[in-house]
């Protein structure tokens, strides 16, 4: 790797850890399902701009279609999920359960998709599973309901990513591929799609008492535009340049980033959990990244954030 692409690897990691202290700005104040649709139709908007921009040739060649499911499923799902954990967690707790990604990738492909399960991939996944249980037992944040649920959310928010990565390849890949500009793009679109019905409903029937201020615009305007669609073409761009397996260790850079933010931008506490448990959660990643032959984590998996 050069040093530019270490360079693209941190930022693309500053800017992931960021959304979740940005989805902590919007959600408390406009709702979840707001936030997740301004993200992802902000993304899009932006993703549109940046291909008039690059002059990209649109053509889909007849996946639109589950190009748009996939987003329902790897964008859709996953942000509305994590805007409701915005409401029960600190952001860094938000960040490092997203760093369970490719364990939760792992679990899936061997419960669905005839995926070997390995000894190593095995003990990623417990240890994995213990950085949880420590973080959500013994951080900053008492136990209590509404922690366990923000977690169980964003562990919902991981699995859609696992699952993801393997409908990305029966759907796309294994079909002649596509521009990962356009599967990015026609993602958006599907997770506009998808939750423009529900927001609709949301906002007639008992819309926020605010829509927000100056603050929270721009909030919302950096989630979309640069953590969803600035960053979707920077990951992209890596999988090109150093290929799927050392992208994906951007899993381990987020969570310090998140953490970090948090901190400096919301007032949150850090403690030893945070330490411990983030650490655990990343040494399950490495056992399941680290193998000989990367089948699983180079199966096109999604952005993980």
């Amino acid at each position: 790797m050069k040093l530019s692409d270490y360079v693209r690897l941190l930022a693309l990691a500053a800017i992931w850890g960021a959304s979740f202290l940005f989805m902590r700005l919007s959600a408390p104040v406009l709702g979840a399902l707001p936030t997740a649709f301004f993200r992802v139709s902000l993304g899009a908007i932006g993703l549109a701009v940046i291909l008039v921009f690059l002059r990209t040739h649109i053509d889909f060649k007849g996946k639109l279609k589950p190009i748009m499911m996939l987003g329902l499923i790897n964008s859709g799902v996953p942000f509305l999920m994590y805007s409701v954990a915005a409401l029960l967690l600190p952001a860094g707790y938000s960040a490092i359960f997203n760093a369970t990604t490719p364990l939760m990738g792992v679990l899936i492909g061997w419960l669905f998709f005839s995926d070997s399960l390995t000894l190593k991939k095995s003990v990623g996944v417990l240890i994995g599973l213990m950085g949880i249980a420590l973080l959500t037992s013994t951080g900053p944040v008492t136990l209590s309901m509404s922690v366990v649920m923000g977690a169980l959310l964003c562990l919902v928010a991981t699995s859609c990513y696992g699952a993801a990565g393997f409908l990305t390849k029966q759907w796309v890949a294994d079909k002649g591929g596509l521009d990962a500009k356009l599967v990015a793009f026609g993602s958006q679109i599907g997770a506009t799609l998808f939750l423009a019905p529900f927001f609709a409903i949301s906002a007639a029937v008992n819309p926020p008492i605010s829509w927000g201020n100056p603050q929270v615009w721009m909030a919302m305007a950096a989630l979309g535009f640069v953590c969803t669609a600035c960053a979707y073409i920077l990951y992209f761009r890596l999988i090109a340049d150093i290929g799927p397996v050392r992208s994906l260790s951007v899993t381990f850079l987020v969570p310090p980033f998140g953490v970090l933010w948090g901190v400096m931008f919301l007032g949150e506490h850090f403690s030893v959990a945070h330490l411990y448990g983030g650490g655990l959660i990343c040494l399950a990643v490495w056992c399941v990244l680290s193998k000989s032959t990367p089948k699983v984590a180079s199966k096109e998996n999604p952005a993980p954030d």
